[in-house]
């Protein structure tokens, strides 16, 4: 039924602009679902005029523009003309910086649509909160729209859901027999899977990899129990390092960056460290350390991140002490 409440509350508010976001540095699930979940609001209420923005989007996600008839603008929006903001693959308003706290002094209908963990904050602002955390990515979440309509998508929005769905997955490594089921539909309604997944291999620049380098250097190592734990900090690609410090061998990671007083945390773990602790990051770590730098934090089960104030010791030294309080004594 969600996608019917959206409707419901446009056809409520008689809604002529709807405003749809998605978060900083948007990746391609964000820009992918707000792409069809737009085409799908105009082909079912054709006289809505709709905006798309985020406040910085990826470079793997402006490589993909080049693919798709994708208009988003990094602009700031004029949210007084909205009479609805949505919210794409987004769970808390900070992840719209800088434009969070401007959206949170409006009176107009919030709807978010996301696949993380719910956060309370969230939930409270949202007129619409329209979340799966078993979906394994908001592009899987968008599709069901269509699927609960009966409809299908054309052949560029089902190339823009399987991107979107290809990458948050990362490569299907991640997806569930539904996600395959998904992928499957799409590739019928005539998706190129082979020609899409290519276009997800951006070429790594040398910026990206002496960040990784850098995140080497600066690397703390700590065993809690059978845990090897990584936390580092560089200035920029902290989710690109932490991915790689997992690819070398660490079963938990945290990489901490910092910019005018404010601070940005990438959270990532294996899938056995997960199963085997039941520590889900987005909610165990992500949340509670977003809350202890003054900020928000949530995500996944195995990927999160925190956005908030202070200094990157300080972001690594409440990260470490969360783990400990949820993990054996460590041996350093």
């Amino acid at each position: 039924m969600a996608i019917r409440e959206i409707l419901a509350l446009t056809d409520k508010v008689g809604a002529k602009r709807v405003l749809i976001l998605c978060h900083h540095n948007a990746d391609p699930d964000a820009v992918c679902s707000a792409y069809a979940f737009e085409r799908l609001l105009k082909r079912l209420r054709p006289r809505i005029r709709t905006d798309v923005r985020a406040p910085s989007i990826s470079k793997l996600s402006k490589a993909l523009l080049d693919s798709l008839p994708i208009k988003i603008s990094v602009d700031q929006p004029p949210f007084e003309k909205a009479d609805i903001i949505v919210m794409m693959d987004t769970n808390t308003v900070q992840q719209l910086e800088p434009w969070g706290s401007l959206i949170t002094g409006l009176s107009v209908p919030l709807i978010f649509i996301d696949h993380h963990a719910s956060h309370p904050e969230t939930v409270k602002i949202a007129e619409l909160y329209i979340s799966d955390e078993e979906a394994s990515s908001t592009c899987e979440i968008v599709y069901g729209f269509y699927k609960e309509l009966g409809l299908k998508p054309t052949a560029e929005e089902a190339k823009a859901l399987f991107l979107g769905i290809s990458f948050d997955t990362k490569h299907f490594i991640l997806a569930t027999s539904k996600t395959f089921r998904i992928a499957a539909d799409l590739i019928e309604e005539g998706v190129d899977a082979q020609e899409a997944l290519s276009l997800l291999a951006l070429p790594m620049d040398a910026s990206e990899r002496i960040a990784r380098l850098k995140a080497c250097q600066r690397l703390k190592i700590l065993r809690l129990g059978e845990w090897i734990i990584a936390l580092t900090h560089i200035g920029a690609y902290q989710a690109s390092a932490a991915r790689a410090l997992i690819d070398m061998g660490a079963h938990l990671t945290v990489v901490a960056g910092e910019k005018d007083g404010e601070v940005q945390v990438s959270l990532r773990s294996s899938r056995e460290f997960y199963e085997k602790t039941g520590i889900h990051l987005g909610r165990d770590l992500a949340k509670p350390l977003g809350e202890r730098l003054r900020g928000m934090g949530g995500g996944h089960s195995t990927s999160a991140g925190v956005n908030g104030f202070g200094r990157v010791e300080e972001a690594l030294e409440e990260a470490e002490r969360i783990l400990k309080e949820n993990l054996p004594t460590s041996e350093q």
